[in-house]
C-alpha cells in the first residue's frame, strides 16, 4: 500500500512539474508572438511606457518608444501622445514629463500631447493612464513599449479598463542581440505568470516593472 501510495504522489509531483513547464513555455511562446505583431488601428490616442530618464534626457530605450510613436502620429493612428511615468526618489523630472517635453522638441503640437506623470511600475502607470481615459471619455489606446514588454502591459491596459493594442518598438537596445531578447523574454514570462496570480506588479530593469 505505501508503496502504491508512493507512487501515486510521484505521478501527481510529476504531473505538476511537467503543467508547469508546460505553462511557462506557452507563456514565453506567447510573449514571443505578441512581440511579432504591430497593431495600430485608429485610436484615442497612443500611449507611451515610460522607462529610465537623466535630468530630462530620454535613456536609448525611452528615445526609441518616443520615436515610434511619432511615426504612428504622423501616420494618423491618434490625435494624441500619452506620456506616462512617474519619477525616481531625487529625480527632477518624472519619465512623463521627460517624454513629453522630448516629443514637444520634435515637433508635436501640445494640444497632441498629454503627461500622466504617476507609476512606478507598469500596473500603476497602466492604471493612472485608465483614469485618465476614463475622464476624458477615451476608451482605445495604442501601446508603445518594447516588444517583449507588450503582452503584459497590453493586459495590464485591458484590466485598467481600456481596449489596448500594442505596437512594439523594432530599435533600440532591447532589440540589439539574441542573447538580450532571449533574457528580455525570460525576465517578461516571469513577470507576466507573476501578474496572472497575484493580480501585483514587479520593479525590475527597464520595461520589467
Amino acid at each position: 500500500m505505501g508503496v502504491r501510495i508512493g507512487n501515486l504522489l510521484g505521478r501527481v509531483a510529476g504531473a505538476a512539474v511537467l503543467a508547469f513547464l508546460l505553462l511557462v513555455a506557452s507563456t514565453g511562446l506567447a510573449i514571443w508572438w505578441t512581440a511579432r505583431q504591430d497593431s495600430r488601428p485608429a485610436s484615442d490616442a497612443i500611449v507611451v511606457l515610460g522607462t529610465a530618464q537623466y535630468n530630462g534626457v530620454p535613456s536609448s530605450i525611452f528615445e526609441a518608444r518616443l520615436e515610434h510613436a511619432i511615426a504612428l502620429y504622423e501616420d494618423g493612428v491618434a490625435p494624441v501622445i500619452v506620456t506616462v511615468g512617474g519619477k525616481a526618489d531625487g529625480d527632477q523630472f518624472s519619465e512623463a514629463e521627460a517624454g513629453q517635453a522630448y516629443l514637444s522638441e520634435q515637433g508635436v503640437p501640445d494640444d497632441g500631447l498629454l503627461a500622466v506623470p504617476e507609476g512606478v511600475d507598469t500596473l500603476e502607470s497602466m492604471r493612472a493612464v485608465g483614469a485618465a481615459f476614463a475622464e476624458r471619455g477615451w476608451s482605445t489606446a495604442v501601446l508603445v513599449t518594447d516588444p517583449w514588454h507588450a503582452m503584459r502591459a497590453q493586459r495590464m491596459a485591458e484590466d485598467a479598463g481600456m481596449e489596448a493594442e500594442s505596437s512594439p518598438t523594432r530599435q533600440g537596445p532591447a532589440v540589439q542581440t539574441r542573447a538580450t531578447q532571449f533574457r528580455y523574454i525570460l525576465r517578461e514570462t516571469a513577470a507576466y505568470l507573476l501578474y496572472r496570480v497575484t493580480g501585483e506588479s514587479v520593479a525590475g530593469a527597464p520595461g520589467i516593472g
